[in-house]
C-alpha cells in the first residue's frame, strides 16, 4: 500500500481534439510505464471505432510510477476522459474519483464550448485545476492570448500555465512536476470500514464483470467478502489489481488508490455505477454520495432490414448493453418494419456509435427510425404519461397539454458568423438568454427545444459557421408548447414508422417536404397512390403518384370514338377496383431517406 502523501489522482479534460489522449500517451511513455516497443498512438483508446473516428468514448485509467525532482517516488493515477458532449456523463463520473484535473487547451484555438462544460464539472467536484497549453509548437499558437482567454472566460489563474507540445514531447517533464507539486494528495483512513466507489464496469469474456473502483477509506484485499450498498448483493473478491495499462494483480488496494476488482459477477447490470462497495461484515454505515445515473434523451427504433435477423439483433443489443450502462432498450413492433427495439441514447453521436458497432461488430443491417425525445403528455383526467414514440400518442380529445424537453445550449462562434447562428437558433424556436464576447468570439446562450436539436442541428451549425463554432448543451426541464402529431397516410393507410411530433406552426411545411420526398421514393404501381400528411382528421399536404398505364386504345384504328371511350372506361374501373384491394409496397430505402430532414 502506498502512503497517501505519495499518491496523485487526476483526470485530463479538454474540448474535442485538443490533445488529451496524446498527452496521456506522452506521460505513459516518458515515465517508462510502457516499453517503447509496445507503445502506439492513442494507447488508451481501445475500441476500433475510437481509433477510427479519433475520439475517446470510454474514460480509461492507468497507473504511472514517477520519481520526482526531489527524489521522492510518487504513484500517479490518470483518467483520460472523452471530450464530446454526448459522453459528458463519463467525464462527471471520472471527476468524482479524482482530486485534480489537467485542463488542456489548444494554444492556437483557445477556449471552446466543451472546455467550459468540462471545467465547470471539475470546479463542481472541488478539483484543483492545472491549465496546460498544448500544441505550442504550431506556427499559429498564441499562448499569451489564450492565457488571457482562460482567465476571462473561465476565471481561473493561467499565469503559470504549463506550455507543452504533446506530439513532440516538449514540456512533459514540467507537467509531471506540476501534477506532483500543485495537485493535492487524496484523503482517507486505512483503519476505517471499507468504502470504495464503483466508477465503471465492463464485461470481460474470461473474468466476468471487471469493476473499476476508487477506495476512499479502508483496505480492499483478495478473498474479502464485499457488499454492494445499493443492491445489497454479496460477492467474494477473486482478484484486485491496477492498470498499467494492462491488468496487473496486487495484494491490496488502500485509501486513495484506483484499481479494479473481479468477483465472479455475471452481469454488468448488477454493478450500478456510483454504488458504494463495503465489507459484508463490519461494513460502512452510510454510502458515499453517488452520481446521477445517465438519462437517455434521444430515442429511436432499430429494426433489422431482414426480419430473419431479429434474434441476432437481440443478442447483439444485449451484449452491447453489458458494456454500456447508459444505453437502454425495449422491444417494439411496427406494421411497416416488423419486430425491432426502441432504444434510448445520450445524444446523436452516441446513437451513431451504437449503430456503427451493431453493424460492424455483429454484421447486422439496420433501419433506424426518426430520432425522437420523451414528451410529457398530460391527459384530461389529470394523469401524465411519458411518450417515447409518436405512434403511442393518445386520442387528441383526451389530451390536455403536451410538454417537451428544453435544453440550455452554449455556442462559441467567431464574430463573422454570429448572424447565421442567431438565425439558425431562431428558426429552431430558440429563446436567446445571453450574448457575451471573449475576445473576437461571441458566446451565445440559447434555450432550445431538444426536439429541434436532435435531427441535424449540429450539422447545420457546423455548415453555417464553416466548422468554427463549438456547441455544448445541458437539459433544463420541460415546457409546454403547441405540439401536434403528424401522420403520413399512403393510399389512405397510416404508416406508423413515419409519424413525427411537430410544432403546429411548422406542421404544414414539414408535411409538404415529407410528401414530396415520398413521391420520389415510392415506385409507381398499377393504380394511382395518394400520399397525405394529416393532423388528426385534417389533411395538410398531399402528393399523388400517377399510375402505370397500358395504352389500351392502341389497337383501335379509325371507327367511332365510342369504342375508345368504352375501353378507357373499362380500364378506369379496373384501376378503381385495384386501388381498393392493392397493397402499396414501400421500399426500405424510402423510410431511411424520408426521415433525413433537409432545410
Amino acid at each position: 500500500m502506498t502512503e497517501l502523501s505519495q499518491i496523485r489522482n487526476f483526470s485530463i479534460v479538454a474540448h474535442i481534439d485538443h490533445g488529451k489522449s496524446t498527452l496521456a500517451d506522452r506521460l505513459i511513455q516518458s515515465t517508462g510505464t510502457v516499453q517503447d516497443r509496445e507503445m502506439k498512438e492513442q494507447l488508451l483508446d481501445s475500441m476500433d471505432i475510437e481509433r477510427e473516428r479519433g475520439i475517446t468514448i470510454k474514460a480509461q485509467t492507468v497507473r504511472i510510477d514517477y520519481r520526482a525532482a526531489d527524489g521522492q517516488d510518487y504513484v500517479l493515477n490518470l483518467i483520460d476522459t472523452p471530450g464530446h458532449v454526448d459522453f459528458a456523463y463519463e467525464v462527471s463520473r471520472s471527476m468524482k474519483a479524482v482530486e485534480g484535473s489537467l485542463l488542456v487547451v489548444d494554444a492556437s484555438q483557445g477556449v471552446e464550448a466543451q472546455t467550459l462544460a468540462n471545467v465547470y464539472q471539475a470546479i463542481e467536484a472541488d478539483h484543483e485545476i492545472v491549465p496546460v497549453l498544448n500544441k505550442i509548437d504550431l506556427p499559429a499558437a498564441e499562448p499569451e492570448r489564450v492565457k488571457e482567454q482562460i482567465e476571462d472566460v473561465i476565471g481561473i489563474d493561467a499565469s503559470d500555465a504549463v506550455e507543452i507540445s504533446a506530439k513532440t514531447g516538449l514540456g512533459i517533464g514540467d507537467v509531471l512536476e506540476a501534477i506532483v507539486t500543485r495537485l493535492p494528495a487524496p484523503k482517507g483512513n486505512a483503519d476505517a470500514p471499507l468504502k470504495a466507489m464503483l466508477v465503471d464496469s465492463w464485461y470481460d469474456a474470461y473474468l466476468g464483470v471487471v469493476v473499476l473502483v476508487r477506495v476512499m477509506d479502508g483496505v480492499l484485499k483478495k478473498s474479502d467478502r464485499i457488499r454492494m450498498m445499493q443492491t445489497g448483493a454479496v460477492y467474494p473478491v477473486d482478484r484486485v489489481g491496477v492498470f498499467k495499462p494492462g491488468m496487473l494483480p496486487v495484494d491490496r488496494l488502500g485509501p486513495g488508490e484506483l484499481g479494479f476488482l473481479t468477483a465472479s459477477i455475471k452481469q454488468v447490470r448488477d454493478t450500478r455505477v456510483g454504488d458504494t462497495i463495503t465489507h459484508e461484515k463490519k461494513g460502512a454505515e452510510t454510502p458515499l454520495p453517488g452520481f446521477q445515473p445517465a438519462q437517455p434523451v434521444v430515442f429511436c427504433g432499430l429494426f433489422p432490414v431482414d426480419s430473419a435477423e431479429f434474434e441476432d439483433l437481440r443478442d447483439a443489443i444485449e451484449k452491447l448493453a453489458l458494456n454500456d450502462a447508459s444505453f437502454s432498450y425495449e422491444m417494439e413492433t411496427s406494421a411497416a418494419l416488423g419486430f425491432g427495439f426502441r432504444c434510448g441514447f445520450l445524444g446523436l453521436l452516441h446513437l451513431e456509435v451504437i449503430r456503427d458497432r451493431l453493424e460492424r461488430e455483429y454484421g447486422i443491417d439496420l433501419i433506424t427510425t426518426a430520432p425522437s425525445v420523451i414528451y410529457h403528455v398530460y391527459k384530461t383526467d389529470g394523469t401524465m404519461i411519458e411518450m417515447h414514440n409518436p405512434a403511442d400518442m393518445p386520442e387528441a380529445v383526451h389530451v390536455d397539454r403536451i410538454e417537451e424537453p428544453r435544453i440550455k445550449a452554449t455556442i462559441l462562434v467567431p464574430d463573422d458568423y454570429l448572424g447565421d447562428v442567431l438565425k439558425l437558433c431562431q428558426d429552431r424556436r430558440g429563446i436567446q438568454l445571453d450574448l457575451t464576447y471573449a475576445g473576437s468570439r461571441a458566446m451565445v446562450v440559447y434555450d432550445l427545444p431538444l426536439n429541434e436539436v436532435v435531427f441535424d442541428f449540429y450539422d447545420r451549425l457546423k455548415s453555417v459557421t464553416k466548422g468554427y463554432a463549438s456547441f455544448d448543451y445541458q437539459m433544463i426541464g420541460y415546457a409546454q408548447d403547441q405540439l401536434v402529431k403528424m401522420q403520413i397516410l399512403v393510399n389512405d393507410e397510416p404508416v406508423d414508422a413515419l409519424s413525427v411530433m411537430v410544432h403546429r406552426a411548422r406542421a404544414e411545411a414539414r408535411g409538404r417536404v415529407m410528401c414530396a420526398k415520398l413521391k420520389e421514393l415510392i415506385p409507381q404501381h398499377m393504380f394511382k397512390i395518394p400520399i397525405q400528411a394529416a393532423i388528426g382528421g385534417r389533411i395538410i399536404a398531399r402528393e399523388t403518384i400517377s399510375a402505370l398505364r397500358k395504352d389500351v386504345t392502341a389497337k383501335c384504328y379509325g371507327g367511332d370514338v365510342t369504342r375508345k371511350k368504352k375501353l378507357l372506361e373499362k380500364q378506369k374501373a379496373g384501376k378503381k377496383k385495384m386501388r381498393q384491394f392493392g397493397r402499396v409496397e414501400i421500399p426500405q430505402s424510402a423510410f431511411i431517406n424520408a426521415l433525413k430532414m433537409d432545410e
